[in-house]
């Protein structure tokens, strides 16, 4: 061996042997690491000369590969926290490309708005897009320069039959003819210039041709009828929607078979949306500017006369899915996303402070090797690039093994959103960004670690003296410090929406919402034959009470005008249109006044009854309130009296406080309550089946329960409750991989120390205390920082809630202790392995 050694090397390789006697373990390391360069006869000084760029990434990639052979349990921290951590990413990003992807394929999508109609209640500012069908006609006749097309668009729900069988559809659209012009929904059969062009055409997206007919080609040209009145033949076949599009329908069909509705024919409704096309050259703020003539022009007097105050504006049509206006469409929630992103980025960033760690630890077992390469003749670029390859190769493996677990996990994924995502692993830039992430990460993370090995003095390397240094060790804590730091804010986190979520849930509504159904009113035979089906379930011994509304609590609850007894001004207040058994039904309490009587006739004309909130907006105790009158200034304009005041109830979400409420008798029914009697709900559940089938054969039963109504409103907050859960959990799980290593490694630099330590008469309990308080200083440092960040972001979150929980000195009590308690486990499952280890095994060299 000595004869194939040539220049600085054989001082070295003689003195080690020398050194070494029998064994043989230090010449023999240096001969492997020698001969990864060059197998045959090895000329140090010329290696790194000889090799060319080919040989160069090659050799790095070969040494990578075997140093993650070498030591599989750094190997697989190192992969499991950086796999962990990009799936995490890789999830995440799918999900964000998909939210911001939303309405961005229209080849028009530029010029497209939707019209939004603006008021001001109490001083805030509200906007719905709900518009009458008056205004797509007008804007297009009077700004024919300005506006090349005007598109209304007005989702219902409707019962489909094909022959014998029937379908409820809850996704249907009628619209403008030229619907399909405008968007840029893909027509895989049928013309977007004609297939709505008659009354009697329809549209059937690809999923719902299948489900009725087969395929695609079987359903053209078939007849299916809507609602038992309309006939209609299928001309168009479009890919279905998905998540592309915050318009969601599975049938279209024309508007022109609703134009003589009442929505179609007066200005004061709300019943479908218009989206217009601008010329390329128009300005949209200078458009928006004209609208106010153009609503003095066509609503002026009636809005004087009515006491509203509406103007209309123009939003982009990329921006609509992320708007948070009440209506129909399908909206994302731009506050989940940034969170989804932000947690996203913490992780991985545990994950690369990980290998940053785990990497430079290990620096002084490689010492010897960096050594040897710069005798060899290596230049420090040249170790760089090698410690960074290494890097890239495990970041590389990690992507490969974070498209199995996302593969695995997809399905969970995609029940958690709620639906099913477009972008896939398929999708090109999902490659790209994959590739981004080998490169970004793989430098991120392996650079730290790169300028740090490739620093190493060659002498002091191959003497086997190299000290890591007080420097690293600092920097290495500060990075453990980072990781549980998050690690404290996400438990906080978690813990904090999980009480406000149970707070929410569990809060005295005001109201009993317990055994209660809630039936839609959603056709036309219902609604017909609803006298005779409340009489149907009011006779059954299992039913309490029934009462018919406009909107069950959790619902919608329309604005309008009143004028009021002494009152100038004109008031706005949030009306409930029902029957007389609404307060008995939902089990509200009266504090002043009674309710509405069957008895008294003149009720159903002439009464109203308010909540406490309404009676104190208007300045008035709730006895000063009872026999003021009050009158409508949209509806009947009938002034009626107030002949109760029931206690404030949450009829809206608890995000927003109670606002003035009035309940009023007029006939606006759009859903139906049925309360159980104690104990009888299956009983309850198979009569109100029965009756339905009666009055209404063709449509099948939908219903869901009051109590329901949480999951409903709170989806978003539910959501971002689960993901956090878990996510945090990922996170505390990478930052104890981390912290694994690190005990790993301490335990290991310390061996000799604990056996020696132990022949002169410690015990276990106090090497256990040695080894573990240093690596829990950074950990309390962690929980000291994690406390304070956690308890401002989660205030600030909070702050979107009308009705608050607390927070309690027990949740960031319980977030140190966790992460405290966790990261003991981690560290004194190495700290009693190597303090119980026998000595002789570590004294015996000596």
């Amino acid at each position: 061996m000595r004869d194939y050694i040539e220049g600085d090397l054989l001082e070295v390789y003689d003195r080690r042997v020398k050194e070494s006697g029998k064994r043989k373990a230090d010449w023999k390391f240096i001969l492997d690491v020698l001969l990864l360069f060059r197998p045959g006869i090895i000329r140090p000084k010329k290696t790194y000369q000889n090799l060319n760029t080919y040989g160069m990434y090659k050799s790095y990639f070969k040494i990578g590969w075997r140093n993650l052979m070498k030591d599989k349990v750094f190997s697989l921290i190192n992969v499991s926290g950086l796999t962990l951590g990009i799936t995490v990413c890789l999830m995440i990003f799918i999900f964000v490309a998909d939210e911001f992807s939303v309405d961005r394929f229209h080849s028009q999508g530029d010029n497209i708005y939707r019209v939004k109609r603006a008021f001001s209640i109490e001083g805030k500012q509200s906007s719905v897009a709900y518009l009458s069908g008056m205004y797509g006609p007008a804007l297009l006749n009077d700004f024919g320069g300005e506006i090349e097309r005007a598109v209304r668009v007005k989702p219902m729900d409707g019962l489909v039959t094909i022959e014998t069988k029937s379908f409820q559809e809850k996704k249907i659209v009628a619209v403008d003819e030229d619907f399909f012009s405008l968007f840029s929904f893909p027509l895989l059969r049928g013309n977007a210039g004609d297939v709505l062009k008659y009354p009697e055409s329809v549209v059937l997206t690809e999923s719902s041709a299948k489900r009725y007919f087969g395929s695609i080609d079987n359903a053209m040209d078939q007849v299916i009828e809507l609602n038992q009145r309309l006939s209609l033949k299928v001309t168009g076949i479009v890919a279905d929607v998905g998540s592309s599009s915050h318009l969601e329908f599975d049938l279209v069909l024309p508007l022109s078979n609703y134009k003589d509705e009442e929505s179609m024919n007066y200005w004061i409704s709300n019943s479908l949306y218009t989206y217009v096309l601008l010329a390329p050259q128009v300005d949209k703020s200078q458009l928006e500017g004209q609208l106010v003539q153009f609503m003095d022009k066509y609503l002026g007097a009636e809005l004087k006369k009515f006491g509203f105050n509406w103007e209309l504006s123009l939003m982009p049509l990329e921006e609509v899915y992320f708007d948070s206006s009440p209506d129909g469409a399908r909206h994302g929630d731009k506050t989940t996303v940034f969170i989804f992103v932000f947690i996203a980025a913490l992780i991985l960033m545990i994950g690369c402070i990980n290998f940053m760690n785990l990497s430079t630890i290990r620096g002084a077992d490689r010492s010897k090797e960096v050594g040897l390469r710069k005798v060899m003749g290596a230049q420090r670029s040249n170790l760089i690039g090698q410690f960074i390859g290494e890097s890239v190769l495990i970041t590389g493996i990690s992507c490969i093994l974070s498209i199995g677990l996302l593969m695995l996990f997809m399905p969970w994924y995609n029940n958690l959103l709620g639906y099913t995502l477009t972008v896939s692993l398929h999708s090109f830039h999902v490659y790209v960004f994959l590739l981004s992430i080998i490169v970004v990460v793989g430098l991120l993370a392996g650079s730290y670690p790169a300028f740090f090995l490739s620093a190493f003095s060659p002498v002091q390397a191959l003497k086997g003296k190299l000290k890591l240094g007080n420097g690293g060790a600092v920097f290495r804590q500060a990075l453990v410090v980072i990781q549980f730091s998050v690690s404290v804010f996400l438990i906080v986190g978690t813990t904090i929406i999980a009480k406000q979520m149970r707070y929410v849930k569990n809060k005295e509504l005001g109201y009993d919402a317990e055994q209660t159904l809630v039936v839609a009113i959603d056709n036309a035979d219902i609604y017909k034959n609803l006298s005779q089906f409340k009489s149907l379930l009011q006779k059954e011994s299992s039913i309490q009470s029934v009462s018919v509304m406009s909107g069950e609590p959790g619902g919608f609850f329309d604005g309008q005008m009143f004028e009021v007894e002494g009152l100038d001004e004109k008031w706005n207040a949030r009306t409930q249109y029902a029957d007389f058994d609404y307060v008995s039904t939902l089990g509200l309490k009266l504090i002043a006044g009674r309710d509405f009587s069957p008895g008294l006739a003149s009720d159903s004309l002439e009464a109203v009854l308010i909540n406490r909130t309404a009676a104190s907006k208007l300045g008035w105790t709730p006895e000063q309130a009872l026999d003021k009158w009050i009158k409508n200034t949209v509806r009947d304009q009938t002034k009626r009296r107030i002949i109760g005041v029931v206690e404030d109830f949450n009829f809206q979400s608890l995000m927003s406080t109670i606002e003035a409420l009035v309940i009023s008798p007029n006939e606006d029914w759009r859903t139906i309550l049925i309360k159980a009697s104690p104990g009888s709900l299956s009983a309850t559940i198979a009569t109100v089946e029965q009756a339905y089938a009666r009055v209404a054969p063709a449509y099948p039963l939908e219903y869901h329960f009051l109590d329901q109504q949480f999951d409903r409103l709170y989806k978003s907050n539910l959501r971002q409750q689960t993901v956090l859960t878990i996510f945090a959990n990922v996170a505390i799980l990478v930052a104890c991989l981390g912290l694994f290593g690190l005990a790993s490694f301490t335990t290991k630099m310390r061996f000799k120390e604990i056996g020696v330590r132990k022949v002169l008469g410690s015990s276990v309990q106090s090497i256990v205390v040695l080894l573990s308080k240093d690596l829990l200083k950074p950990v309390c440092i962690a929980v000291v920082i994690g406390l304070p960040v956690g308890h401002y972001a989660m205030r600030t979150w909070l702050e979107n809630f009308a009705y608050q929980t607390t927070l309690d000195w027990w949740v960031f009590a319980l977030a140190a202790v966790s992460t405290l308690g966790i990261a003991l486990l981690t560290v004194c499952y190495q700290a009693v392995k190597s303090a119980t280890a026998n000595p002789v095994r570590s004294l015996r060299p000596e």
